[in-house]
């Protein structure tokens, strides 16, 4: 527990100062894009990261569950095997891509060298998952929290420096803000598999025993496809989000112009407002994983009650506190931050939203841990087809138009939370108030 909490701390306060980084970043674009750029920039970013997503396969979940719960001489053989079908992936996946990214019809509306730098993004990213899934096994979160940060940084000097010195129209600018996401993560990418082959080639040294492939994929498969298909849910939904929200903003009697800017201020003012301390959760999530498979694989089921217990004491402290601040405070927040301070009801609106993901975020670690990912999955499309059904039928009427896609926000955040924490306390064998109801824990 001592580690845990360790390599916990370590992931928080960097990830504090990225927050910090992406709070700027955000107000850079929200001035240099305007809340029209911004809001074309909000709407195409769910597709690419649809795309992306794909290049990742969820490997480093799947590959830090197998780091903590098997035996470290059979790490180098697993490596080895997804290094090998990592590169036969993703030249089939960049191929499929170049032929289809021309064909969607959302790329465009957008510059034309978009859709090759989404293409450039594949190789990086899947090579990249299996690093962070290596070192996020191992428990070493030193190099995971610098390659946080360092994505931050490198984004936030690009953003500044091109924006500073050079002048851009509408179309070029949203391009350049694309291009400072690629290339901070190349710039991760080249420094995390720096790192991971050092280690490679020391594991390659030491005495290792071979297990099948089948076995092996048998064992990632086993996360990484149902985690995967969680994450498609999310991007595929996220990418029907802003169509949703600005057709039902319009069916209430607002212009197509001002429903793009009003999701422009939901997206990239409140959400990053409200989202800023969900670097905590994150940080949780990335040392439960591998923590909460370990000890379940052995049965301690005691240690993990008691974490759990701990996470949702912390977790309410501080998220109670941040959302009393965003609640309170969000007209001066958004006016001298962003400029705009129409977004500080939206903020106000989000509040219960914001609170309950603090929440989601840590038990979704648990429910992996737990191998309940079909939970998690069929948890998601109920509070989701939920929560659309709410946002489009509120958020078209006239009388609460931003309104009602808040409350049906909210509800879908309620559905989620309630269906997570339940489904744990089934699985753990204690209530709702985290008591046992039978002898399971001991």
């Amino acid at each position: 527990m001592k580690a845990f909490y360790k390599g916990t701390v370590l992931l928080i306060v960097t990830a504090f100062f990225g927050e910090c980084m992406e709070f700027l970043i955000n107000m850079v674009m929200a001035r240099e894009l305007g809340e029209k750029g911004l809001g074309l920039f909000m709407t195409v970013l769910p597709t690419i990261f649809l795309i992306v997503l794909l290049a990742s396969f969820e490997l480093p979940i799947s590959i830090s569950k197998f780091i903590a719960e098997k035996d470290a001489k059979y790490h180098q053989t697993m490596l080895h095997q997804v290094i090998k079908w990592t590169i036969i992936f993703t030249i089939f996946l960049t191929i499929l891509a170049a032929v289809i990214i021309p064909f969607v019809p959302i790329f465009h509306s957008y510059h034309p060298m978009l859709k090759w730098l989404v293409l450039l993004m594949l190789p990086i990213i899947s090579f990249t998952s299996i690093a962070r899934g290596y070192f996020m096994g191992k428990q070493q979160m030193g190099k995971i929290a610098a390659s946080n940060f360092l994505r931050k940084i490198v984004q936030l000097g690009m953003l500044v420096f091109l924006f500073q010195w050079f002048s851009f129209d509408l179309d070029t600018s949203v391009l350049i803000a694309f291009c400072t996401i690629v290339g901070s993560d190349i710039v991760v990418f080249l420094y995390l598999m720096h790192m991971f082959f050092l280690q490679y080639q020391r594991l390659k040294k030491e005495k290792n025993s071979s297990l099948s492939g089948r076995v092996i994929w048998k064992d990632l498969l086993s996360v990484s496809v149902p985690t995967t298909g969680l994450r498609i849910f999310h991007a595929l939904t996220h990418a029907i989000q802003p169509f949703l929200i600005k057709g039902a903003l319009v069916a209430s009697g607002i212009t197509a112009a001002n429903a793009t800017e009003l999701f422009g201020m939901l997206a990239g003012i409140a959400l990053t407002i409200g989202f800023f301390p969900s670097f905590i959760a994150h940080s949780f999530m990335t040392m439960l994983i591998p923590t909460v498979s370990k000890e379940y694989a052995n049965k301690n089921y005691r240690k993990l009650q008691k974490l759990l217990q701990q996470i949702v004491g912390i977790t309410a402290v501080y998220g109670i506190i941040a959302v009393s601040i965003f609640y309170f405070f969000a007209e001066p927040i958004t006016s001298r931050f962003f400029h705009s301070s129409q977004a500080a009801v939206i903020v106000q609106l989000l509040w219960p939203y914001f609170l309950l993901h603090y929440f989601i975020i840590p038990m979704q670690a648990y429910l992996i841990g737990f191998g309940l990912l079909k939970d998690a999955v069929i948890h998601t499309i109920w509070s989701t087809a939920f929560s659309y059904a709410a946002i489009y039928y509120l958020g078209s009427l006239s009388q609460l138009q931003m309104g009602g896609i808040a409350i049906g926000m909210n509800l879908g955040a309620v559905i989620l939370a309630l269906l997570h924490y339940m489904t744990i306390c089934k699985k753990m064998g204690f209530s709702i108030w985290l008591t046992p109801v039978n002898n399971r824990v001991q």
